[in-house]
């Protein structure tokens, strides 16, 4: 039987060892079991110490990857060691010296967020605003070692860390007016606009805020060339301008921004006009009238403000000046009048129905239970009149106290 075993698992053993492409190492302790460690594996053992002294003996060998490995391996074993944010600050650096820009970015970013009180902070939001801007102006991601196309994912990644960790940093209005420029080469317009809108008013006083109220208007103009779904982009884009001008009315751009904002007027005016001349030739007349009086309200002593007026005219004549107006304005009058004529009507009817008894009776001139006034009374009386008013005898001496004494 134990000839048996041996015949039948020896091979299988022997094929194992020979299969082994690599011996491992196995690590023997006093008073602990074997413990089998995978190769390379054994040069990260030990304790914050002891892996940053191997760190750094790899680093001056040359050996920057394994280098790499011993401090990452220190930052996930002793994450609250003195020694952790140095390392992990230092495996970003050599990350980004052997150009493995992306994980150097990572590095820096977690350096900064976990350890914001370490010597280390400024110098990492540094290092990734740089690495951010390496992406923005069209460094090429690589994948399997082969360069791809520029992403502008990763420049925004970078500088909403940035912005996320450090948000009153001296770096942090730039990487946000940094976002808002990678959203525009992707040509995500709306998003590129929020970010920019960001900078004026979380920065305002910074010089970075001009420029992205600038770029506000910018946008939208641009759509208006390209063409767009937003039938408002010119207005928008005329009060991106007028914003800016008002913001910034000393700034070197501000001849250009009056400029542009002539030629939004004008573009708008014509746009207007020409939708007033679509609906007027279909008949639409009502419809015509709003687009012709835009151009008025617009530009009232151009060319086009002078025909629309013109226009209007002849259409007051032609289909008279009740279908002319907004559907919300005719029926605004018909309701009133509407209501007009049910109070006059309401009126009528109450009067018709009143009948004589119900009617109130008119306040009487005079109250019969009193004294007719002084301009009433009869002409004889029994007073004497006023001629014998100085011939009346004198009156009686009144008696004496004692004669009224005597009985």
């Amino acid at each position: 039987m134990n000839y048996s075993f041996r015949t039948h698992f020896l091979p299988v053993l022997l094929c194992c060892a020979l299969s082994s492409p690599v011996a491992g190492a196995v690590i023997f302790k006093p008073g602990a079991k074997a413990k089998y460690m995978a190769p390379g594996e054994e040069e990260m053992s030990g304790n914050a110490q002891q892996l940053f002294t191997k760190a750094q003996a790899a680093e001056n060998s040359g050996d920057f990857k394994g280098a790499i490995k011993i401090y990452s391996r220190l930052v996930r074993r002793h994450p609250r060691d003195t020694l952790a944010a140095g390392s992990l600050y230092r495996m970003a650096q050599l990350q980004e010296q052997i150009h493995d820009y992306l994980k150097a970015a990572q590095s820096y970013s977690v350096m900064a967020e976990k350890f914001p009180k370490s010597e280390h902070f400024e110098e990492s939001i540094e290092a990734l605003f740089r690495i951010g801007e390496m992406y923005l102006a069209g460094k090429k991601k690589k994948i399997l070692g082969i360069p791809v196309k520029a992403s502008m994912d990763s420049a925004i990644d970078i500088f909403q860390a940035i912005v996320r960790t450090a948000p009153y940093g001296k770096y942090t209005a730039r990487a946000q007016f940094d976002i808002g420029r990678a959203y525009e080469k992707q040509g995500a317009n709306e998003l590129a606009i929020k970010a920019y809108q960001e900078v004026v008013e979380k920065f305002p006083n910074d010089p970075l805020a001009s420029d992205a109220q600038y770029q506000i208007g910018y946008i939208w103009s641009q759509a208006t060339k390209s063409g767009t779904n937003d039938p408002d982009a010119a207005r928008k884009a005329k009060i991106g301008f007028e914003d800016f001008l008002y913001r910034h009315p000393n700034s070197e751009k501000a001849a250009q921004a009056k400029e542009n904002v002539k030629m939004l007027e004008h573009k708008q005016t014509s746009s207007s006009f020409q939708i007033a001349k679509y609906y007027d030739k279909q008949k639409s007349y009502r419809a015509a009238a709003i687009y012709y009086n835009d151009v008025i309200r617009q530009q009232p002593g151009s060319a086009e403000g002078e025909r629309a007026k013109k226009r209007i005219a002849e259409l007051r004549k032609k289909v008279g000046d009740a279908k002319l107006q907004p559907p919300a304005v005719t029926a605004a009058a018909a309701n009133r009048k509407k209501k007009t004529e049910t109070a006059e009507s309401s009126r009528s009817q109450s009067e018709m129905h009143t009948s004589p008894s119900d009617a109130p009776l008119p306040v009487p001139d005079s109250d019969i239970s009193l004294p007719p006034p002084a301009s009433l009374l009869p002409d004889n009386t029994t007073a004497p009149s006023s001629s014998t008013t100085d011939t009346l005898p004198a009156p009686a001496p009144s008696p004496s106290p004692e004669a009224a004494a005597t009985p």
